[in-house]
């Protein structure tokens, strides 16, 4: 039972409560540097570093930091590990880090992370909040990396750099352009929503005893909507 519950928390990222296709967090980041699929992966990754540490770190600290100061000490908290993966980008792929430019730093302020603190870090021990931020990392980082080897395979026909299509299929230029984002960030958000359906189950409350409560006061909410 312990190991299915932590399975749900890594899972839950990927598909059901991915943090760009379900919560419609982090979009601001994912439209602007989702022109290429390596810089998807970069930024994924990136963002799956700080998500993890600081979960771990909150977790760790979540019954010293006193209530009234949570915020500032969250930020704190992540811009050192934002620190950290900045300079190690910059060491070890500089060509990423001029690509990603000030979105890199911003991560600091990137409502997932801030929001995985708040919602999940601050309440949970350490090894459910280090599922809870891997699995919304890696749910992030497939949503950065589909965006970006759509627009980069239509837009230049090229996928991680290598040529796929160019000089067979025209390039369509404008999905490299906003508006070409937008639209298969709108597609990618349709079948993410479809495959949510599909692996969501009807409950069965038959047994609960207080079965009946409930739909007293779910007919009760809705006769008032």
């Amino acid at each position: 039972m312990e190991n299915e519950k932590k399975s749900a928390i890594f899972t839950k990222g990927l598909i059901k409560e991915n943090p760009v296709l379900r919560l419609m967090l982090g979009t601001c980041p994912t439209l602007a540097v989702t022109t290429s699929a390596m810089n998807g992966l970069g930024m994924g990754i990136a963002a799956t570093i700080v998500l993890l540490g600081s979960n771990i770190v909150i977790s760790l600290l979540r019954k010293v930091i006193p209530d009234r100061v949570r915020i500032p000490a969250f930020i704190t908290i992540i811009a050192g590990f934002v620190t950290v993966v900045q300079l190690l980008v910059k060491a070890l792929a500089p060509a990423l880090d001029a690509t990603l430019g000030i979105y890199l730093p911003l991560i600091v302020v990137n409502c997932i992370i801030l929001g995985r603190a708040e919602a999940y870090a601050k309440n949970h021990p350490v090894i459910q909040s280090a599922l809870d931020g891997l699995g919304m990392g890696v749910g992030f980082t497939m949503a950065l990396l589909c965006m970006g080897g759509i627009r980069e395979l239509l837009g230049s026909g090229t996928l991680l750099g290598f040529s796929i299509t160019a000089g067979v299929v025209p390039p369509m230029t404008i999905m490299l352009l906003p508006p070409g984002g937008f639209f298969v960030f709108g597609m990618l958000v349709m079948v993410a929503n479809k495959l949510s359906d599909r692996e969501s189950k009807e409950i069965d409350c038959s047994a609960c005893p207080i079965a009946e409560a409930c739909t007293t006061i779910c007919e009760e909410k809705a006769g008032e909507d």
